[in-house]
This record gives structure tokens, sequence and C-alpha cells, in this order.
């Protein structure tokens, strides 16, 4: 069977411009064509396995920089090609920085050239793939392996972690951005901090309780520990810098755009307070409402999509009481479930995994029959 071939999409509003690429590329690379920057972002999303886009830099409504700033933030994999018939300073300064682009080439550009810049992109693309499929298979999963092992023995800050990767990604793919393996990542690794923490503070700060000096002197000192920790893990550059810029002003996080680590860090930190207001007791329309005070920070668009993606999530999901041994991976706990002597087990919001019930096993019967609340699936 023959290997299809790489998809290339080539965007200009000069139809004749369109032409001479597709005679130039359509021998090795599916060519496919769109006149705007509007349609090309419409046929990226209905499109799969885009390996390049070529785009026009001087386009009516949209320009190839802005093009290409958004095709780096919706679609990361894909390798950016900028043309353009005005090789200025100014131009090639604006594509670089706000679309990251692979290759710059002037028009005209001599068909030699065209396609060693399309055959080099293609390879990047491939790159880039290879190095998801690494992360998600290798890092991704040992992270992953960790986090449900830790959220059996600190059940609130593990616990947390899960639900909150989940609301992460799950809001992160509504909005288009796909494979966000360092929006995943950092969700994951949010809470490392806290296992410096005794359990009892863990749980206070959880659930928002009066704490002391002492107390909260340590708390501020959670996202330096887990800094520390992650730092001489290869590959984890990115996710640092997401952790990081969770601790930063509203004036710096606004300046990290709207680019991977900007909006990383402004969705994770979006989730984690709207986690941490909902686990306190406030409704999912409360804890919207309070974020939205907090628009300067996450940005106006981003907290009404958030606000709109948890009000239409809301009622896909049904509460109701099941005894313990009935639960299911995915389920949420909805209450602070601890054994007879009070030892908390997990807290309310905890999201059911393979390991926990594997660890319930190990209950005793009165426990396993005992009734629960949890949210499920329609």
């Amino acid at each position: 069977m023959t290997a299809p071939k790489p998809l290339i999409l080539c965007v200009d509003d000069e139809p004749r411009v369109l032409e001479g690429l597709v005679l130039h590329l359509r021998k090795d690379y599916d060519v496919q064509l769109a006149g705007s920057g509007a349609e090309a972002l419409q046929k990226l999303r209905e499109l799969k396995k885009v390996h390049v886009v070529v785009s026009d830099m001087r386009m009516p409504g949209m320009d190839g920089a802005t093009l290409l700033a958004q095709v780096m933030v919706l679609h990361p994999h894909v390798t950016r090609i900028l043309l353009t018939g005005e090789p200025g300073r100014d131009a090639a300064v604006s594509a670089v920085n706000k679309g990251h682009v692979f290759q710059f080439l002037t028009k005209p550009c001599p068909p030699d050239q065209l396609k060693t810049a399309v055959e080099a992109g293609v390879i990047q693309h491939r790159v880039m793939i290879a190095e998801r499929e690494i992360l998600q298979e290798t890092v991704l999963g040992c992270i992953k392996a960790l986090i449900d092992v830790l959220a059996l023995t600190s059940p609130v800050a593990f616990g947390r972690a899960n639900r909150v990767k989940r609301l992460a990604m799950e809001f992160s793919a509504a909005e288009g951005h796909h494979d966000y393996w360092q929006l995943e990542a950092a969700a994951m690794l949010s809470q490392l901090g806290y296992l410096s923490l005794p359990e009892g503070l863990v749980e206070k700060a959880y659930y928002g309780e009066p704490l002391s000096t002492d107390e909260q002197v340590l708390l501020s000192g959670v996202p330096r520990i887990a800094i520390r920790l992650l730092d001489q893990i290869p590959r984890l550059e990115p996710v640092l810098q997401i952790l990081t810029a969770l601790d930063w002003d509203d004036e710096q996080v606004r300046r990290l755009g709207d680019g991977t680590i900007g909006l990383g860090t402004r969705t994770l930190g979006m989730v984690l307070k709207y986690d941490s207001l909902v686990t306190q007791g406030n409704t999912a329309a409360v804890a919207a409402q309070t974020l939205r005070q907090q628009a300067g920070r996450f940005g106006a668009e981003l907290v009404e999509a958030f606000a709109r993606h948890v009000g239409a999530g809301s009622a896909e999901r049904v509460a109701r009481e099941i005894p313990l041994r009935a639960v299911q991976p995915g389920m949420t706990i909805m209450q602070d479930l601890r054994t007879h002597m009070g030892t908390l087990l997990v807290p309310r919001g905890f999201e059911v995994t393979a390991t926990f019930l594997e660890r319930i096993r190990n209950y005793g019967p009165d426990l396993l029959a005992e009734k629960i609340k949890v949210l499920s699936n329609v």
C-alpha cells in the first residue's frame, strides 16, 4: 500500500499564486488551498494531519503573521512557512515573533527553493510528532503513574491534581487546543510541592480553613519546592515555565501573551482557582462569577469560554448514591470518604481511578457497602 502524501495547506488571496504553488508541489504532496486566513483556520479544523502551512504575508482581513500565530497556538505541530513580496525587516520580525515561522521566503520564490523549504517543513513536522509521542508514551506516562500512586498516599493534593488535569484538558480540547502536553503535565504536577506539608495542613488549605502564620509560611513555599524537585528532569522546561508563572503577578502573566506558556499559565491558574472555589462549597455559577472578577489576569474571553464550558458540562453529569464497591473510573466522589476511625481516604471531589479501585479491594465489607454520593456521566 502506498503511503499517503504529506498534506500541505497553501494560503494566498491571489488565485494565480495558489495555482503556481499547486503546480510545483502536487507531484510530491497533497496540496490543499485557502484564499484567506479565516478559510485556512477552518480547513485546519476540518483536515487531519496537516504537515505544513505555506502562507502569504499580505492578505486582506488577516495577514500571514497573524494567521501563523494562531496556527502556532491551535495546531502547534504544523510547520509554518511564510511567503512575502516585501522582505522588509519589520515584516520579518513580526512574522518570526508572532508566528514562530520555520522558513521565511520571498516572492517570487524559485521552485527548487520552495520545494526544499516544504521538504524541510515536513521533516520538522515529523520530528515534532515523534517528540510528542515520546512525551506521551514515556514522560507523561511516568507522570500519570506517579500521580496515580501519590493520590493514594496524599489523596487531598493528588486527587485534586487528577481532577484539575481532566478539567483543564477537556476545556482546552473544547477550545481547539489538542495534544497540549505542556498543560497536561503542568496540571498533574501542580500539587507536587504539597508532599512537603503535613496532610492535616493540606486538608485545611484545600477546604479554605483559617491558617496560622506559620502554616501560611509553609504553604507559601509549596511552588518553590515543586520547581526544585522538577528542575533536573529533561524535556520539562515549558512545564516548569507554566508552573513558575502561576506565582507571577497579573501584569507579568499578561505579558506572556497567547503562546504555549501564556495560555497554559492562564488556563491552569483559572482551573485551579475554580476547583478551589467549588471544593469550598461554591456553585459553578458563583465560581464562574468570581473568575470574572479576575479577568484582568486570565483574560475576559478565556473566562467566558470557561464559564460556558463548566455550565454545559454540569448538565452532562448526574448525582446519585451508590455503594462504594460500585464506583467506576471517571466518577467523582462528592463527599469526604473516611474510615470508621476517621482517617481520610479521599476528599470530596476525588476522581475515581483504576488504581483507586485496586485499593478499595482491601477495605472491609462494611465500608464497601456504605453508600456514597457520586457524579457520573448520564
